[in-house]
């Protein structure tokens, strides 16, 4: 990779650009971005310049460096993580923010542990966090003793984001098929309106039945277990 590539690649980052555009930008795969921006700074912290002087360096001694002053997440699998998310319409910074605290030991993190490890201004982790809460991927805490906010993934966080997405999905469907009784459903704008909400309708009742037959029967096995535990 040259020295213009990484100028390109640095300019990608500050202009948000996803992982795969900068690819295919420079007519590279996708993880061969991941990979280079993984080690040498992260997407926080990429200098075209110093990662240049890097790879000229481990060529010459033929073994590979660590990345340096990189934020977590700074592995390449971690890297194609976020870029699956962002694929999804997940913003950047909220896939940053939602991964480092899906890796974390208990799923817990102030917002002063997420500025620091990802080395973002406190303003970002706010407007993320609070994405995310309003998402339903995250939910957040009080800590009494320090005044201080949690922000928690835990094992129904999943189920919280779908039931969320589905019920705000259902509300539209609901909204297009009035509208499309406005229009009239002689009329071809009322049929296109009714079609798209009777589908989105149905998929969202699904998604919602799903959900809950899935929570419903974890709840059911966890329950089931507690009393074995005790007798063994």
């Amino acid at each position: 990779m040259t020295q213009r590539d990484r100028q390109r690649i640095a300019a990608g980052l500050a202009d948000g650009l996803p992982y795969a555009e900068i690819a295919r930008r420079l007519d590279r795969p996708t993880s061969t971005i991941s990979r280079e921006i993984a080690r040498n700074g992260g997407p926080g912290g990429y200098q075209p310049q110093r990662a240049h002087q890097a790879t000229l360096q481990r060529a010459r001694r033929g073994t590979p460096t660590p990345s340096r002053g990189a934020g977590p997440p700074t592995g390449a699998l971690e890297e194609e993580i976020i870029e699956m998310a962002v694929g999804t319409g997940l913003p950047r910074m909220m896939a940053r923010v939602h991964l480092d605290l899906l890796l974390s030991e208990d799923g817990r993190r102030t917002a002063a542990e997420l500025t620091r490890r990802l080395k973002i201004s406190p303003a970002s982790v706010s407007v993320a966090v609070n994405y995310l809460v309003e998402q339903g991927f995250v939910r957040r805490e009080r800590d009494p003793r320090r005044r201080r906010d949690v922000y928690v993934v835990d094992d129904d966080a999943w189920y919280h984001s779908i039931v969320t997405s589905s019920q705000r999905t259902l509300a539209v469907a609901r909204r297009s098929k009035e509208a499309a009784e406005a229009f009239g459903l002689d009329n071809p704008v009322g049929r296109r309106l009714a079609r798209g909400g009777e589908l989105l309708e149905r998929v969202s009742l699904d998604m919602l039945e799903s959900a809950e037959r899935w929570h419903t029967s974890t709840r059911a096995r966890v329950v089931f277990r507690w009393p074995r535990r005790g007798r063994e």
